[in-house]
């Protein structure tokens, strides 16, 4: 395919746009896979870029003009804030530059459609970061759904009840706000969530939704919720918030006629199938998530990145795909827009 024809045993270069706390996780990953190269990052903030490229011995590219006309990189790594990512995946799209892109994918489902138009247009891949997908346990629970071994499936439920103080929205302007974030608990904190229910059970269709802003001094929501009717015929609900104190690990649940499993945040707390308990852990519900917890571990970007550059080559299927990052957004929009979200009842 055009633009797929590199040589395997070549490494794919990348470069970083936007070099905030999400950028070192990148950069973490790319360095450490041996068919990638860092070679260079690009940031407003020129004295945030320096520092950055001096830590990670990387080129200081001098314009983000320059960096999209580089011939010398092959992909990008968006880590800007969301509301910069659907005009530079575009950019980068339309330059002959593979993109990865941290989530959001963009801030509205029209604006992630025209993305996955722009990438398909182009022959690029576009992958959204959803790392979370490549955790053990929960590639262990989708091919156990993939193995149909619940049985027909009844409930598949999410629930979000995170906790963010006042400092946290107060420490940057953007956060909250509609023309950043795009949206609150759920666009911002829930989306991988949302991701990973699509994930393990499929495409789902909003019965009813609501959203509300309870505690904080923001633009955005800090509490929602949504039901749910998946197209395997399973019902659900969503729930997602940055004001239940002191905040919970995100705890999804499904129930099938054969059995049941919980999942508190990627690591398998309960799976029971035809009366057998085969995974049981006791696992503390209240971490500290007052602030945006910071990502230290890069082995999950890792890993999603060397399944792009697998695909690059043509040696893998795509396992974050484009319709993935806009399928999120579009039912996160659905719940915002929703009748039941705008409408009091007597």
């Amino acid at each position: 395919m055009k633009g797929r024809d590199r040589l395997i045993d070549n490494k794919i270069k990348f470069a970083i746009i936007g070099c905030g706390m999400i950028s070192n996780v990148h950069a973490s990953a790319v360095m450490d896979i041996d068919r990638a190269e860092l070679v260079g990052a690009w940031d407003l903030n020129s004295e945030r870029c320096a520092a950055f490229c001096e830590k990670y011995r990387t080129r200081q590219i001098p314009s983000y003009e320059d960096l999209l006309k580089d011939s010398g990189i092959d992909a990008v790594c968006i880590c800007s804030p969301s509301f910069c990512h659907k005009e530079q995946a575009i950019e980068a799209l339309e330059h002959g530059k593979h993109v990865v892109v941290e989530k959001p994918m963009a801030l509205t489902a029209a604006d992630a459609k025209e993305i996955c138009e722009v990438a398909e247009k182009n022959d690029r891949l576009l992958t959204v970061i959803f790392q979370t997908r490549f955790s053990k346990d929960i590639l262990y629970l989708k091919s156990l759904l993939d193995d149909n071994a619940f049985g027909r499936l009844c409930f598949c439920d999410l629930y979000m009840k995170y906790y963010r103080d006042a400092d946290y929205y107060g420490s940057s302007p953007w956060r909250g706000t509609v023309r950043c974030d795009g949206g609150g608990a759920l666009m911002n904190q829930g989306i991988h969530g949302i991701d990973l229910i699509h994930y393990l059970v499929g495409d789902a269709k909003l019965i009813a939704g609501r959203a509300k802003t309870l505690v904080h001094d923001i633009e955005t929501e800090d509490c929602a919720v949504a039901m749910l009717e998946y197209d395997c015929g399973a019902l659900g609900v969503i729930e997602g918030s940055t004001c239940a104190s002191p905040g919970f690990r995100r705890r999804l649940e499904i129930n099938g006629e054969r059995g049941y499993a919980v999942l508190s945040d990627t690591v398998l707390e309960k799976l029971c199938i035809d009366g057998k308990m085969i995974i049981s852990k006791e696992i503390d519900p209240h971490p500290n998530t007052a602030k945006s917890p910071v990502l230290n571990d890069f082995s999950l970007h890792k890993a999603q990145i060397e399944n792009f550059i697998a695909a690059i080559n043509n040696e893998e299927a795509l396992r974050v795909t484009p319709y993935d990052g806009y399928y999120t957004v579009k039912l996160i929009e659905s719940i915002y827009r929703s009748k039941h979200n705008i409408t009091e009842e007597n």
